[in-house]
């Protein structure tokens, strides 16, 4: 059976989302619309971000799901990712804690999108 390959968040604005995710993630779309932007994240799997949806991306919708990024190298580097994003300018939504699966924070992207970094499984 096929695995999900393909990660996509909705967004108001493909520039201003491309830009935030760029500078957050240190990498560059792979293909690139006006609408649709894709980053290659692993052989073969996609992330990306499309305003297609646009009407119903509006700041006050809750957002309930979450992107993921596992980091390893436990809390020291969560820690330390946390430190350089908050450098970079994100809306902080959890400060790093622990949890019953490690360290971990929350970030939003411009359209409220939550973006949770862990260690690795």
């Amino acid at each position: 059976m096929p695995a999900p390959n393909l990660f996509l968040i909705y967004v108001r604005d493909a520039e201003a989302a491309t830009a935030f995710y760029s500078r957050l993630f240190e990498i560059e779309p792979s293909f690139v619309s006006p609408h649709y932007v894709a980053f290659d994240v692993a052989p073969g799997v996609l992330f990306a971000v499309w305003t297609g949806g646009g009407e119903h991306v509006v700041p006050s919708t809750p957002r309930t799901s979450e992107l993921g990024l596992m980091v390893p190298g436990g809390a020291a580097a969560i820690d330390e990712t946390f430190t350089n994003w908050v450098a970079k300018g994100v809306r902080v939504v959890e400060e790093p804690y622990d949890a019953v699966f490690g360290r971990t924070f929350v970030i939003a992207d411009p359209d409220g999108n939550l973006i949770r970094v862990s260690p690795v499984d």
